[in-house]
């Protein structure tokens, strides 16, 4: 990791989960409803904004990146019983449909939405984003690049993993290699040429506030991290503010909580920490700057 400054920021723990629970994925609808997903569990849980936790939606597999469509719905990636790269369409309900398969896919991690009903994915071993088409339920090589590779195929940590759109430019974390690239996004919504935005920072997936600046889980550093679009890195929470395993964040979406990240954590699962594994947990975090409105 790159050397940064801290500024701590007020945390609390809204929801915990028992020992060896990887939560991978958080998005916010828009009543401040939270889904997150567990990975090796293969399922979706919801926290209301009263704090109650209910399991939303359950696959025969492992859940890994989650996406809300403009309808309420959710896009689920992740592989189902056999190891086959799947996306899942989750009703407002429950009710999970297989959206499509992709049998050339090796990792599917993060999703964000690109236009439309056009999303994309990325594949963290491929080294590769795909642009899925949800009404025609057909996906293609968005692009596939060095940059998003890992630097061996024998590399285990993933390489591109979170993905989100800042002022027309696709934002990817490669993990494997420290790194955030930063895609233009053409015409038409093809992707341009890649460019190294930051090296040096272990980032697993990140969120954008209003001002651009960029907030990042460190995963098995335990912590998360600002990054302003000058590059500048600060840390605003650690392990004792709940960090073990940071793996996710979005900003909340209702007046009042636009200021707030919430952020999912394994309790150290890939690493675990000197204190010890601990439970997975969702955090809250005082950032006081609102994030990006739902699009």
């Amino acid at each position: 990791m790159i050397e940064t400054l801290i500024d701590l920021v007020p945390a609390q723990a809204i929801a915990e989960f028992p020992v060896n629970t990887f939560l991978e994925s958080i998005v916010v609808d828009a009543d401040n409803t939270l889904f997150i997903t567990s990975h090796y569990e293969g399922k979706v849980f919801r926290i209301s904004a009263d704090g109650a936790i209910a399991t939303h939606a359950a696959i025969a597999g492992k859940a890994t990146g989650l996406a809300l469509t403009p309808n309420g719905e959710l896009l689920l990636s992740g592989w189902d019983s056999k190891d086959i790269s799947v996306v899942w369409l989750i009703a407002s309900d429950g009710t999970v449909d297989l959206l499509t398969e992709l049998p050339e896919a090796i990792f599917l991690n993060g999703l964000t939405r690109l236009e439309g009903e056009r999303y994309l994915i990325a594949d963290s071993y491929r080294g590769a984003i795909w642009e899925l088409n949800v009404p025609t339920k057909t996906i293609s090589v968005w692009i596939e690049h060095v940059d998003l590779a890992r630097t061996s195929s024998e590399e285990v940590t993933p390489a591109v993993n979170g993905l989100k759109i800042y002022n027309n430019f696709l934002y990817a974390s490669n993990t494997q290699k420290r790194q955030i690239v930063k895609i233009p996004i053409l015409a038409d919504g093809l992707a341009g040429e890649p460019e190294i935005f930051l090296t040096g920072v272990n980032i697993d997936d990140f969120a954008f506030d209003i001002e651009g600046n960029l907030y990042g889980t460190t995963h098995i550093f335990n912590s998360v991290v600002k990054i302003a679009q000058d590059g500048v890195v600060t840390t605003i929470a650690q392990l004792e503010q709940g960090m073990a395993g940071s793996t996710a964040l979005a900003f909340g979406t209702s007046e009042g909580d636009r200021t707030n990240i919430y952020v999912t954590t394994n309790g150290g699962m890939s690493f675990p920490p000197a204190t010890g594994l601990e439970s997975g947990k969702v955090v809250r975090l005082e950032v006081g700057i609102a994030g990006l409105p739902l699009v």
